[in-house]
């Protein structure tokens, strides 16, 4: 019985440093940004506690600001601003609109630009528009973002998302071709899904949404899903890798340019992170991950 102890013991070990080895692999130096010139945020997604809580876990744990949803009344926006003025913490915000119908689709994405202009956050992040709304129904809400956009100094930008208008690297380049006020939020592991494999198919779709990405949604997708259970584990090493090598492009032309780089870990709870079936149970600490992400991060970065 004390031989298989210490075998379980002992394996149990070796696989929890193979796990973290592999992750740390990616914490070498790349490119070296100003440690000011880095700016990375904390999601609450899948966050238990309620806004205060979350915002001091943040700033506990070392990041530089959050990325949440706009608040939907004024109310809760006193109370969003009020929470990260009292943390030092940075804001950035989220948008966009829900209706089936292209028109008022529009109405609910312009009104959650305007409230979260109202808040002056460093950056606007838009889940805009749908998949299957028409080309120039979507390019419509492009149009009013560049000009809120350019009428309140707020960077404006685009996630590359699911169920959005920039959904596939082939579109998301039909519109970079046809805009170029385009800024992206580059989370290329929807892509990873959506093309059901690591784009090394299509590298000049990549190689242009690389070129207009501003912020990074700093996720491991994989062929079948859009997040890997952990990115410390060695099985996905080749995941790992291709996201690293696509972040690493965005970082050096930020530093050609001299300009700072926002990063979101986001790394969501489930149904994003996977659990073990009848109990629900989720496979891994989604907080524990995105913390060990922002930390491989700034070792990467600055």
């Amino acid at each position: 019985m004390n031989n298989r102890r210490d075998f379980l013991k002992t394996g149990s070990l070796m696989a929890g440093s193979m796990l973290f080895a592999e992750l740390d692999a990616f914490a070498t130096p790349a490119v070296k940004l100003p440690a000011s010139n880095l700016i990375i945020m904390a999601t609450n997604w899948g966050f238990k506690g309620n806004l205060v809580e979350f915002c001091a876990a943040a700033k506990k744990d070392g990041y530089d600001g959050i990325e949440v949803w706009v608040p939907g009344s004024d109310a809760e926006m006193k109370a969003l601003s009020e929470a990260v003025g009292n943390a030092g913490l940075k804001l950035g915000l989220l948008a966009g609109g829900h209706d089936a119908n292209p028109a008022l689709h529009k109405k609910q994405f312009s009104d959650a630009i305007d409230r979260a202009i109202s808040l002056r956050p460093i950056y606007i992040n838009c889940h805009s528009g749908k998949d299957y709304f028409s080309f120039e129904d979507n390019a419509a809400m492009l149009t009013m973002t560049f000009k809120r956009s350019l009428e309140s100094g707020i960077p404006i930008y685009h996630e590359t998302h699911r169920g959005r208008m920039l959904f596939a690297a082939h579109v998301t380049k039909s519109f970079i071709d046809q805009f170029n006020s385009l800024k992206l939020t580059l989370d290329i592991s929807h892509w990873c899904n959506v093309h059901e494999s690591l784009l090394g198919d299509q590298p000049i779709n990549v190689e242009a949404a690389l070129a207009r990405t501003h912020h990074i949604h700093a996720r491991i997708g994989h062929a079948e899903g859009p997040q890997v259970n952990d990115p410390r584990a060695p099985e996905w090493k080749n995941e790992v890798k291709a996201h690293f090598d696509w972040w690493d492009k965005v970082v050096a032309r930020k530093k050609a340019e001299g300009e700072s780089i926002t990063i979101l870990t986001e790394f969501g709870p489930p149904n994003y992170l996977q659990t073990l079936p009848f109990t629900g149970q989720p496979v891994a600490d989604q907080w524990a991950i995105n913390k060990y992400m922002m930390e491989t991060l700034r070792k990467r970065y600055s």
